[in-house]
């Protein structure tokens, strides 16, 4: 007879390092998981260091067998999450867990509970906070290998998650695109691009000697262009110069820029990661001891990247400025010698940019799911 399964708030370092260790463990056999650096992970989880902390407030649960850990999960609030779009969810994340119905209906019952507590009418997730950051569950694409900061999580989640009651939310989609196969790229965007009047706008390539005032500008065109999709919580100052710091090791002045009007206004940008999950896939989450050789090694064969964020202000939708920051992505991968990515995720019901990535010639290849539950 197995042990009863005991969930319990994570305390103190040794339950901080179970709560890190277990995906580790459960994806070791995996040869398409990605371990992230556990430095990151950690970096993320810390109260103190992880400004996302300064509007928001967290438990941690893990889920054990007698002395064996199952599973874990969070259950979070952010109030500047609730304030934008004007609700009372609660959210949650952070889910690993065993091939275990019984584990994992006791964490989704303490995160339940502890939302519960605080005045919360739905759990929504999964989520690692926000939709800044990684979230939802694969249900589209297991056999293919995830890009940077793209969860890669377990085929039987979404038997365990519509088990426990949990519906659908929303879809993001994630697209494949052969970045040196022009010849996909429908006319019409090499068309919009021949609109731009380009004595109207400076084309900005993110650099480290101007990095405080290009992250500026991205925060203010990426909080105004993504401020209606579903989900979407701004970034504040603190949290995007905390992101910048963590991605600048792995930024690329090739892939990395934005447009600003001639008037000084940021109209448009473009955030597109080398994949350095080819980098990662070499290390099993660890820089020390000898992981920092490697990293320099096969940094330099990367041939692929992830466009992470794209966005063109609304006043600037119809000058054909979108169209240009996909072209110059054409012109990158020329320079650098990337071969194709991906795009997004982006959520399905967003139209213009599913349209978008069609008429770039890309196709979606994964399908990921945040699910809800009403706790009314």
């Amino acid at each position: 007879m197995s042990d009863p399964i005991d969930v319990a708030a994570v305390r103190g370092k040794a339950d901080l390092k179970a709560f890190i260790d277990l995906p580790y463990r459960l994806y070791a056999d995996d040869p398409l998981w990605v371990a992230p650096l556990r430095m990151d992970i950690k970096d993320q989880l810390n109260r103190k260091k992880n400004p996302w902390f300064e509007h928001s407030e967290a438990e941690f649960f893990l889920a054990r067998r007698g002395d064996r850990v199952v599973g874990r999960i969070s259950a979070h609030i952010d109030h500047n999450f609730n304030e934008f779009q004007g609700n009372d969810w609660g959210l949650f994340g952070w889910f690993e867990c065993e091939h275990d119905v019984e584990a994992a209906t006791a964490l989704f019952g303490a995160a339940e509970q502890w939302l519960r507590e605080r005045g919360r009418d739905r759990m929504v997730g999964p989520f690692s906070y926000t939709t800044n950051d990684e979230c939802g569950v694969l249900i589209d694409g297991f056999e293919i290998p995830p890009s940077i900061l793209e969860p890669y999580t377990k085929r039987y989640y979404p038997e365990i998650f519509e088990g426990a009651g949990f519906a659908k939310a929303m879809d993001l989609l994630m697209y494949k695109m052969e970045i040196t196969d022009k010849e996909k790229v429908r006319p019409a965007v090499y068309i919009a691009a021949d609109r731009v009047d380009e004595s109207s706008y400076r084309f900005k390539r993110f650099s480290r000697r101007t990095l405080n005032a290009d992250v500026d500008r991205f925060l203010d065109i990426y909080n105004e262009s993504w401020e209606k999709n579903w989900g979407f919580v701004p970034l504040t100052d603190k949290e995007v110069r905390h992101y910048a710091k963590t991605l600048l090791p792995i930024l690329d002045k090739n892939w990395a820029f934005v447009i600003v009007a001639n008037d000084g206004d940021n109209a448009g940008a473009a955030l597109t990661l080398p994949d350095y999950n080819q980098v990662l896939k070499h290390l099993n989450g660890r820089l020390l001891p000898f992981g920092w050789l490697k990293f320099l090694w096969y940094r330099r064969k990367i041939d692929r990247v992830r466009v992470f964020a794209l966005g063109v202000k609304q006043r600037y939708r119809t000058t054909g400025l979108a169209a240009k920051l996909y072209i110059e992505h054409l012109d990158a991968a020329e320079r650098t010698g990337v071969v194709g990515g991906t795009m997004g995720w982006i959520l399905e019901n967003n139209r213009p940019m599913n349209k978008s990535a069609e008429a770039l010639g890309c196709t979606v290849i994964k399908r990921f799911r945040l699910y809800e539950r009403e706790l009314g």
